[in-house]
């Protein structure tokens, strides 16, 4: 049970950040509460912070996909 609630806000997080990515606003999080909104609401703030202090979007693009794979490696371990 615990590994399906990880993977939930792991999945919140990354779709928080691609949205960062993409120049959504954050008022369009899909989430209205919870602990999903704030992993949402936290992947899209490192994105903007990330885009703020130079990475342009390929290097955003790689840094979720480095961040996936470490997911994916927990929840079979």
């Amino acid at each position: 049970m615990k590994s399906q609630k990880r993977d939930q806000t792991e999945r919140a997080f990354a779709r928080g950040y691609q949205a960062g990515i993409d120049g959504r606003s954050r008022s369009l999080c899909p989430h209205e509460t919870g602990i999903a909104r704030q992993q949402w609401l936290n992947g899209w703030r490192e994105s903007r912070i990330d885009q703020w202090d130079g990475l342009n979007r390929m290097a955003q693009v790689q840094k979720l996909n480095n961040l996936q794979p470490m997911s994916a490696m927990a929840s079979a371990g």
